[in-house]
């Protein structure tokens, strides 16, 4: 999942776009590649694509089901669920000779680039609903401070056995950013840096999945407003922000388009104000409370470790635009746009040209904000870029509102996501030997950090609300 170029500077291949512009000195020391998708051969890029099409399919067909746990208590199983659970099954199952080691490469290359396609479409959808989001301004920002509420695992992870490894994994949701300043802060070698990193890793791999079980089950449990539980979906991942989001999209259809402007605009606020809240918040209060904590609840033996960080120079970036590569990146949109539409058509959402002609929209802007991105001078990360063209041609008055809105429109989130998540699924299974090792405290850590600031921040955002008026 990450690989260190050298002892200095932290190359993540995860969610490139939240980290590629925000460190010119990383920025310049890395090679852009695109993954392995350069070096493999087309019918192998393009078998990748039909597995991916399959799961999709599979995952529509079972569809959305609800769990129910009493009469007032359940949650839903959603096709996001499906998918990336087929696809860890089809790669480690070892049955489908189309899927290895080197298409799980070209996977992680591919759902670096795509990302930006679910990012386009919330920030579409953020356009639509732009003069609601500056009337409940002060609850998108003021959810922020939930991130701070990660830090009630700590007393967990200390009785667990971990040490001041439990200040890595807790003091954050320990996305991009959170890791960099975690190694700057305590050193790459040290045991908070090994505690990040466990949650760096395990994020991605359970994150979506307790996500979206989570906002069902909270919206059976908590009266909170569904504007609120949709801020909190903005934890600074969008793949944990939309597996989030499907489920209230799925309760509230008739909000859909206020559910992911929220959404959308929340994990923005977060990739780009959270770090600021982890610095001077949440961090500092971690190292408080394990003081506080640490003599009263380590009394046991702590869990020891293997050195846990690789030094592979051999795999960089997966994402890189230059002008060789331009056809490749291009065919890479052009052929999820084709496996997105087919998924809407067979689910009936909407007619496959009307779905095929709105994915294109969503995937073209997703394309030229990268573009932009790589070609000024200024270091602006690309989720920023993608967001602000999606959320001006969106905006309702600007001439290209009503075409944009209409098509990006005909193509369902959770078809998106599910078509994500089968290449995230099968990127993440080569990885499973060193989740196998993190082992069920880690596991649950990752549980408790990603429930306190979910919850944190609904509570924190349902109460703006509520005083502002806005509900």
């Amino acid at each position: 999942m990450l690989f260190l170029k050298n002892k200095k500077y932290l190359t993540i291949n995860q969610e490139v776009f939240f980290i590629s512009k925000t460190n010119p000195d990383t920025e310049r020391d890395r090679k852009k590649t695109d993954g392995g998708i350069d070096k493999s051969p087309r019918w192998k890029v393009y078998n990748l694509h039909f597995i991916a099409l399959i799961i999709l399919i599979i995952s529509l067909y079972i569809g959305v089901r609800e769990v129910k746990i009493t009469d007032n208590i359940s949650f839903l199983l959603m096709p996001i669920t499906y998918s990336i659970i087929i696809a860890m099954a089809v790669y480690l199952s070892k049955h489908i000779k189309w899927v290895g080691e080197e298409e799980a490469k070209i996977a992680e290359g591919i759902m670096a680039i795509l990302l930006g396609v679910i990012i386009s479409k919330l920030a579409i959808s953020s356009g639509e609903a732009i003069y609601m989001i500056f009337n409940v301004g002060p609850a998108l920002i003021l959810q922020l401070f939930g991130d701070a509420c990660t830090i009630i695992a700590l007393p967990v992870a200390l009785l667990l056995g971990f040490r001041r490894e439990a200040v890595g994994m807790t003091s954050s949701i320990c996305r991009d950013p959170n890791v960099a300043i975690i190694i700057d802060k305590y050193g790459l070698t040290s045991p908070e840096s090994r505690g990040v990193l466990f949650i760096y890793i395990l994020g991605p791999i359970i994150g979506a999945l307790y996500m979206g079980f989570l906002a069902s089950l909270c919206v059976s449990l908590l009266p909170l407003h569904p504007y609120a539980y949709a801020m909190a979906c903005g934890v600074g991942s969008a793949s944990m922000n939309a597996a989030g989001l499907v489920p209230l999209v799925n309760l509230y259809p008739s909000m859909a388009t206020q559910l992911e402007a929220f959404a959308g605009c929340s994990n923005v606020l977060s990739s780009a104000f959270g770090i600021y809240i982890f610095m001077f918040i949440s961090l500092p209060l971690t190292e408080k409370l394990y003081s506080w904590l640490s003599p009263v609840l380590s009394k046991g033996n702590a869990i020891e470790f293997d050195d846990f960080i690789d030094d592979e120079d051999g795999d960089k970036n997966p994402f890189g635009l230059k002008m060789d590569k331009l056809p490749k990146i291009i065919s890479v949109f052009l052929v999820f746009s084709l496996i997105v539409a087919i998924g809407n058509a067979f689910s009936g959402y909407a007619p496959f040209i009307d779905s095929l002609i709105g994915m294109l929209v969503i995937s073209a802007i997703s394309f030229i904000g990268l573009c932009i991105g790589e070609i000024i001078p200024a270091k602006i990360p690309s989720i920023i870029l993608i967001c602000l063209l999606g959320m001006i041609l969106a905006i309702p008055g600007v001439p290209t509102a009503d075409f944009v809105a209409h098509y990006a429109s005909q193509v369902d989130l959770t078809i998106i996501c599910s078509a994500f998540l089968a290449y995230v699924g099968i990127a993440l299974a080569k990885d499973w030997e060193k989740f196998k090792k993190i082992g069920w405290r880690g596991v649950l850590i990752t549980l408790f950090v990603i429930t306190g600031t979910y919850l944190g921040s609904a509570v924190i955002a349902h109460a703006i609300l509520i005083l502002s008026g806005s509900i």
